[in-house]
């Protein structure tokens, strides 16, 4: 009986670690803020890079665009110079969009309703590139916890904590 159930208790954590995981590799971003994907009532066609700008966005994050009688799309860097496209990358109308990052880069987005890009409606993302450990001149050095993945270290003593609790109960 005791071991059935230090057993369940080791699944459960295995499985609640798990689901720690890929919490922290991605990452939903609400476009604008606050304010979401609106006109502004005052013409700042920098508005959105700003917000932009405060975020850091890596692969697989995604981009949710909340909006009334409006549209989004990725475009290429010419097609947001001009504030126009007429074969947009993604398209979306429905109100609520998401779009994910996929590889790193720069994403170009506009609103598809005459006029709303020109008013400042559009927005450039810089998605980063994976981060890679640094290299070390001396490649015989081993690694170090300091080094290692936080969220891994601390799904492992998560995971450890559960299975010793599950022991005794």
């Amino acid at each position: 009986m005791a071991s059935s159930k230090a057993f369940m208790w080791l699944l459960f954590f295995f499985f609640v670690c798990s689901l720690n995981i890929f919490a922290v590799l991605a990452t939903e971003f609400n476009v604008g803020g606050d304010k979401r994907w609106v006109v502004s009532t005052v013409k700042d066609d920098q508005l959105y890079n700003q917000w932009a700008g405060k975020n850091r966005f890596k692969v697989n994050d995604t981009l949710r665009f909340e909006y009334k009688k409006d549209s989004v799309l990725v475009v290429t860097k010419e097609e947001y110079e001009k504030c126009k496209s007429s074969h947009p990358i993604f398209f979306s109308n429905n109100g609520k969009s998401i779009y994910k990052l996929e590889q790193p880069g720069l994403y170009y987005f506009i609103s598809g309703v005459s006029g709303h890009c020109e008013r400042g409606l559009k927005m450039i993302i810089k998605v980063l590139e994976p981060a890679a450990p640094p290299q070390s001149a001396n490649h015989t050095s081993t690694p170090t916890v300091a080094g290692a993945n936080v969220a891994s270290v601390i799904n492992g003593v998560v995971l450890v904590m559960g299975f010793i609790l599950g022991l005794f109960m």
